[in-house]
Order: C-alpha cells, then structure tokens, then sequence
C-alpha cells in the first residue's frame, strides 16, 4: 500500500491563470512531490497539481510589475506557474519550502523540517493527556496572566517562555530544546492554542519550530476562560456596535469605490466575530457603509491598477479577494501600515467565525 505524500504547507495564494492574465485566489497545498491548488480550502479535487520532479523556483520575480511577492515555478516541460503571497515573509517560506522538497526529490530523500527530533528523543514515559492536567492545577501548574499587545489584551494565557520554564522546573524535560519538542507536541494535540500573530504564524509553519520559547509569544489552555479584547489610543472613541467579536484593528484607509472607481477616505474596523471588515464614515455614524466579508478571502499587497489615476494613490495598495472573488482595493499610510493591515485581516480571515 503506497503511502499518502506528506502535507508540507497549504493556504490561500494568488495564481495567475495558464492561459489569460488573470489572478485568483487559490487554496495551494504543496506535497512532497508536487504542488495542489484548488479553488476552495473545502474541494476534494484539486482543480490542477504540478509536478515537482524536475521543477525549478524563481524569487523573487519581477516578470508582473504591479504585483508584489510573486514566485515563478517553472515545470519540468517548461511551463511557468506564477504565484502571489500576501507578504515577504509567506514568499519567502514558500519559496524555502518548495526549494527543499525539490531538493530532496531531486536527492531521493524524504522532506524532514529542521527541528529537534534527530537528536532529542523524548522519554517514552510522557503522558500527554496526564502532563496537560498537571499544568493546568491552579496550585502548581503554569499561572494564567492577562498580557498586552499591540493594542490588544489577552486574557487567561501565557507566554512560551513561561511553559519551557514550568516543564524545566518540574523535570517533565531535560533542556530547554528538549521542552520546544514536548510543547511542540502539546500544541499539535490541541493541549495548547497558539494566541496573537506571532505564536500563529509559528504553528503554520513560518518559523523553525511550530512552538515560540518567547516571553512575546502567547498560548492559551483550549478549555480555559481566554478571551481578546482589543484597545485604541485614537483620540476618536471607539465605535459602540452591536457585535460579538473583539475589534482586532480600526483605522483609516482609503478604499476605491466599486462603480466610479474614486477614492474616498473610510474609517474601517476590523473584528474576529464575525469575519468582517466593516468600513465608515469618518467624519461620524454609527451604522457601517458596508462590509467586506473576510472568511476564505485572500488579501496581498498591490504595486498599482491600470485604472488608477497616478496622481490618486502613493502605490501603498493592498487588494482584498473574497471567497466569491470581489475584489477590493484599499491604500494604508504607509509600507508598514498596510503589512500590518494585511496580516490582520488574514488572521481574522483563517480564524474568525
């Protein structure tokens, strides 16, 4: 029975089509020896894969000028597939990825992630399950803080450090490497919950290890009272709406109107429950103008539109698609605004309701 290729990474990206130039999100997920796209996370069939054996990778890749991070992966039969990632950092574990899978192909190795597990080995003896319900005694488990950041609070959760520091402690581990590797674990059995952008990113694979010993990475017990809640040291109060979810990020940007393509400066909140991105009025009202429904979009950011006037926007753009393939175009105040705004929205987008 053969084996099933091993999930290295999967998530949304743009692709452009074979045969138009036009780019759509895709859910791309790249295997061991080639890589799947299809036209929603949920699909059973891919609607194209591409194989890897003989493949090349090129990045970054300036053939398409409007259009940031772009990598080009040229087939064995020297056909060209371009791909779009929302930011430097997605392309650039991408590319790192698909690099080393051809590599191995290429070398009849197995894809292995760099981690601990060559040489580590963990005692035989952990019991996951039985160390989860010691770090959760209120008496001698791992204390539940409220910590802050990035204009957000989090409630009953904990920083990587602190969990590494309470396995070292209560010699359920030998090292500090030997501890990434058993709360990596925990966290792969849901024992733990990544909380914020950083811890996040981490479990998806965009850093060496998928768990952070880092006093600003934060977790959360799944079964614990945890909650975020979001602050702002706007001068402007914040907007009293009706919703459940916590606001992730407000501010203003501006959006190009659908119809006469102009645009106008909109006050925009951001909230995880439900997936919206809700946009105002700034100069006041406490109903939204309209809302971008955000759960299965992809957003990345733009160089310019054909039919944008040069005089209208500073080239800081960035471009909503949603999962029925609207697209919005949205300009922040600056390069680093709108990379915060983009992974934002995408986690609101991966984990909102």
């Amino acid at each position: 029975m053969e084996r099933e290729p091993t999930r290295i990474r999967e998530g949304y990206l743009v692709k452009k089509g074979s045969m138009f130039n036009t780019w759509k999100p895709m859910w791309v997920v790249l295997l061991e020896d080639g890589i799947e796209f299809y036209k929603r996370k949920a699909d059973n069939s891919p609607k194209g894969m591409i194989p890897l054996k003989g493949s090349s990778i090129h990045s970054p890749c300036q053939d398409f000028g409007k259009r940031m991070f772009v990598f080009k992966l040229t087939a064995a039969k020297q056909q060209d597939h371009f791909f779009q990632a929302a930011y430097l950092e997605e392309r650039d574990a991408w590319v790192r990825d698909i690099k080393k899978a051809i590599h191995c192909l290429d070398g009849g190795q197995r894809f292995a992630r760099k981690s601990t597990r060559k040489s580590i080995r963990l005692p035989e003896t952990i019991n996951l399950s039985a160390l989860y319900i010691s770090m959760k005694d209120p008496e001698t488990g791992i204390k539940e803080l409220k910590l802050e950041k990035d204009k957000k609070v989090f409630n009953h959760c904990f920083t990587g450090t602190c969990v590494i520091d309470w396995l070292v402690s209560s010699k359920s581990i030998r090292n500090r490497k030997e501890g990434l590797l058993l709360a990596s674990s925990l966290l792969s059995e849901g024992y733990l919950q990544p909380a914020g952008d950083t811890s996040k990113a981490a479990a998806e694979g965009l850093s060496d290890t998928p768990f952070l010993d880092l006093s600003d990475a934060y977790y959360y017990f799944p079964d614990s009272g945890f909650f975020c809640e979001g602050y702002s040291s706007d001068d402007d109060a914040v907007l009293k709406e009706e919703f459940r979810g916590t606001i992730v990020k407000q501010g203003c940007l501006l959006k190009q109107g659908h119809r006469r393509k102009n645009w106008k400066v909109r006050k925009f909140v951001l909230r995880d429950d439900p997936a919206y991105l809700h946009y105002y009025d700034p100069a006041g009202g406490e109903e939204p103008l309209g809302a971008i429904h955000l759960r299965g979009c992809v957003v990345t950011a733009v160089e310019d539109m054909p039919d944008t006037k040069k005089y209208d926007v500073d080239n800081i753009l960035f471009e909503i698609i949603t999962a029925n393939e609207i697209h919005y175009y949205l300009q922040a105040a600056s390069s680093t605004e709108r990379t915060e705004w983009i992974k934002a929205i995408q986690t609101v987008a991966r984990t909102g309701k």
